[in-house]
C-alpha cells in the first residue's frame, strides 16, 4: 500500500492574524510539522494544497455570511496565501492550488504548481502561478501517477476544505484517514457533526 499525507490549506490567512483565521490554526501548522518529523517514515509522499484565489466571484464578499461567502483571503501571490511559517515544508513533494476563478473547497479541484515553486526548505513569500498547460495535472492525477491508494488528511478547515477533500478522496476510490488532532473547524460547534458525517461516509478518524 502506497500512502500519502495531504496537508490542506495551512496558510497564513487561515491562521491567527489572517483575514479568515481559524482558531488554533497556527497550532495545527506546528503540530503537523511535529507529526511529519515523528512519522515521516509512515508516508511515501507528502503533498499540500493551497487556496489560490484570483477572481472567485461571489466566494468573496464585503458582507460575508461565513457559510457560502467569505472575506477576501488567500489571494494568489500574497503573503496571506503563503504557507504558515510553522509548517515545515521541506518534505513536501508537490503543491496543488485551487480556486483561481471560483470557490473551490476540495484539494481534488487543485492544479499542480510548477516544480520550481514547491516551497521546500526556506519559505518563499509571494509570487507563484499554476502550471500553464492545456491539460494541467490535478491532485488525483498525481496520486494515481505515483500509485497512491491510501490518503491521510490534515489541515484547515475541518468543516470546509478538509471535509470536501476527504469526501472527494473517498469518491475517487482511495482509502482515507483524517487526523482529527491535526485539524480545526471554522465553526467549532459544527465540527463534531462534520466528523460524524465523514466517519459515516467511510473516512477513518484517527487522533
Amino acid at each position: 500500500m502506497t500512502r500519502a499525507l495531504v496537508i490542506v490549506d495551512v496558510q497564513n490567512d487561515f491562521c491567527e492574524g489572517g483575514s479568515l483565521a481559524v482558531q488554533g490554526g497556527a497550532q495545527v501548522a506546528a503540530d503537523i510539522s511535529d507529526h511529519i518529523d515523528e512519522q515521516a517514515g509512515s508516508y511515501d509522499y507528502i503533498v499540500a494544497t493551497q487556496d489560490w484565489h484570483i477572481d472567485p466571484g461571489a466566494h468573496f464578499s464585503e458582507t460575508p455570511d461565513f457559510i457560502d461567502s467569505w472575506p477576501v483571503h488567500c489571494v494568489a501571490g500574497t503573503k496571506g496565501s503563503d504557507f504558515h511559517r510553522d509548517l515545515d515544508t521541506e518534505s513536501i513533494d508537490a503543491v496543488f492550488r485551487k480556486g483561481q476563478f471560483e470557490a473551490a473547497y476540495s484539494g481534488f479541484e487543485g492544479v499542480k504548481a510548477p516544480d520550481d515553486e514547491v516551497p521546500t526548505g526556506e519559505q518563499k513569500l509571494g509570487g507563484g502561478s499554476v502550471e500553464n498547460s492545456e491539460d494541467p495535472m490535478t491532485l488525483d492525477d498525481w496520486l494515481r501517477e505515483h500509485e497512491v491508494d491510501d490518503v491521510v488528511i490534515a489541515g484547515l478547515a475541518a468543516d470546509y476544505c478538509v471535509r470536501s477533500t476527504a469526501l472527494d478522496a473517498l469518491q475517487a476510490g482511495y482509502s482515507v484517514t483524517l487526523l482529527t488532532d491535526l485539524t480545526r473547524g471554522v465553526h467549532e460547534d459544527n465540527t463534531e457533526d462534520v466528523l460524524e458525517e465523514l466517519a459515516a461516509a467511510g473516512v477513518e478518524l484517527e487522533r
